[in-house]
């Protein structure tokens, strides 16, 4: 008999129910009765992969190489188990049926046809270890256990069960069974659901958001992830394995790149704003990868215009094993689209304009020179897409009418998270076309994505006369010191009022900063950072530029 809590036992039943009766998985029953030590099934996957035509001699030696791809032991640790797990789901399992034939692959899982798989469910499923463990629920396909659920009453915390779900994964309990999961959920009635992936840090833990008429958070959360086409699409399309951190999509990800695909459908551009720190560069990825595998003859041009953000992009596509060309000169650029070979390439804007020098060039006689420097044979090979990164800057105007010119039947997508003044946002939607998806800073906060901002005006008096003041700062640069000590001190600094009055006005302002520092929670304990904003002119002597300076703890 279960030992789940009544209230807790109630939340289950519903769970279970509607995984049965509304997202349409078989129920397995209560497996706390077992010994299972692995998420393979072996008898559900065999059954699956007969049905689907699948030769027994493959069946065998697909099985062979996914149970050897899943273990955990000495040496191999679960990030890496886990990885290669994926692999053989994603692309299939490369097997010969005799020494000599050809290889043919074994698809643990039809991508294609979601129907043609196994989705079922099972509770309170015992895990066999050194100190066995009991998932609540367990979502298979195929007899592969690629979710777990963790459930909570309403007045526990649902960081108690994204807790259970990242101690389980610990060597001291049921790591191992952890190889073939994709997702992990934890959650309640009352806050609703938080996923993650293996080893997700706690505060890393996500909320879905997507509009629903379904009232309860919790049966909300899992009827919009847990849904059979959008479950596999999540582990299809939004799954990353980068240098060491197993990473799964964010809500605007997930939209943003949705959202693009159906611009990409009608061969319209447009741009995605995403706030900064929203995961813009894994955004690219997904977006990339989609692209590729759904797009004819498909070729990807990442633009930037800075060395640093050419190189970070480089990073993240090179940490999920995509290879991104990175041109070394305008010639090399054009020699790049002009052949076939490379299918992502990376570029920085100024490639397309020759010399600084060349900026205020007119816009018709600097395409005119450009035609004159092209080969007669020219013609960019391929399906071209173009990413434009940080496309609210010089990508605009006259660098982006260089690239249509080269590139006249690309499609072009901006990507910015900066926040756009008026003009800035206008001229980005003339040149690239409208939103395809926004993620404002405020939305990003909400989640928890970002800091939020706090602004505090200062007006910083020119003569220090308040005594307040003075003491306060005395008593934040003494503390730690003995009431004689201060006293001493005291008597010989005299006031502070006469050595501060007679100082320069930006040396007041160095002096405030000084004392926010010594007496601001948030900084005197070094755990947060500043940011100083102020006035500079400009060129004509106005002070109509804003410059900020952050303060790092």
């Amino acid at each position: 008999m279960s030992t789940v809590g009544q209230i807790e036992r109630k939340t289950q039943d519903r769970v279970v129910k509607l995984f049965a009766e509304q997202l349409n998985y078989e129920y397995l029953g209560d497996w706390h009765d077992g010994n299972r030590t692995s998420g393979i099934e072996i008898g559900l996957l065999e059954q699956n992969l007969r049905a689907r035509g699948v030769d027994g001699t493959l069946i065998s030696r697909a099985l062979d190489r996914l149970q050897k791809a899943a273990a955990v032991g000495v040496g191999r640790n679960l990030y890496e188990a886990n990885r290669d797990v994926y692999e053989l789901l994603r692309y299939g399992v490369k097997v010969k049926a005799e020494a000599g034939d050809q290889t043919q692959t074994v698809w643990l899982i039809d991508w294609q046809t979601p129907t043609a798989n196994h989705f079922a469910i099972a509770e309170e499923v015992t895990v066999f270890s050194q100190h066995s463990k009991r998932p609540d629920v367990v979502l298979y396909v195929n007899g592969l256990a690629l979710g777990i659920i963790e459930l909570k009453r309403s007045k526990v915390s649902v960081t108690e069960g994204i807790r259970q779900n990242i101690g389980n994964q610990s060597k001291d309990f049921i790591r191992p069974f952890f190889s073939t999961v994709q997702f992990l959920f934890a959650g309640n009635d009352a806050e609703g659901l938080r996923y993650g992936v293996i080893d997700t840090p706690e505060r890393y833990w996500l909320e879905w958001k997507e509009d629903s008429a379904v009232e309860s958070p919790l049966d909300r959360g899992l009827l919009q992830l847990c849904a059979k086409d959008r479950f596999l699409e999540l582990i299809h399309d939004f799954i990353v394995f980068d240098k060491g951190v197993k990473k799964g999509p964010r809500h605007n990800q997930y939209f943003g790149i949705k959202a693009a695909q159906r611009r990409i459908a009608k061969r319209e551009g447009g741009i995605i704003w995403h706030t900064q720190g929203s995961g813009k560069s894994l955004t690219m990825v997904w977006l990339a990868k989609w692209i590729r595998e759904n797009q004819p003859d498909a070729r990807v041009l990442l633009i930037t215009d800075r060395t640093e953000l050419d190189e970070q992009i480089e990073s993240v596509f090179n940490g999920v094993h995509e290879s991104i060309y990175r041109t070394k000169s305008g010639a090399d650029l054009i020699s790049t689209l002009n052949a076939s070979e490379e299918w992502l390439i990376g570029s920085l804007v100024h490639k397309f304009r020759g010399g600084d020098d060349s900026v205020e060039q007119d816009a018709d006689d600097y395409i005119a020179q450009l035609n004159a420097a092209l080969p007669k044979d020219f013609k960019a090979k391929g399906n071209i897409f173009v990413f434009v990164d940080e496309a609210h800057r010089t990508q605009s105007g006259k660098m982006h009418r260089a690239m249509t010119h080269l590139l006249p039947a690309a499609m072009f997508i901006g990507f910015t998270g900066t926040p756009l003044l008026k003009a800035d946002k206008a001229t980005s939607m003339e040149t690239f076309g409208s939103f395809i998806h926004t993620y404002k800073f405020n939305e990003a906060v909400a989640d928890g994505v970002v800091l939020d901002l706090r602004y505090e005006a200062r007006d910083i008096d020119q003569d220090l006369t308040s005594p307040a003041h003075v003491d306060k700062w005395f008593e934040a640069k003494t503390k730690g010191m003995t009431d004689l000590t201060r006293a001493e001190l005291k008597k010989r600094w005299g006031t502070m009022q006469k050595v501060v009055s007679s100082k320069s006005r930006a040396e007041q302002i160095v002096a405030d900063i000084l004392l926010d520092m010594e007496t601001k929670p948030r900084l005197m304990d070094r755990r947060g950072n500043a940011m100083l904003v102020g006035a500079r002119a400009d060129s004509t002597g106005r002070r109509n530029t804003l410059i900020a300076e952050v303060f790092k703890m």
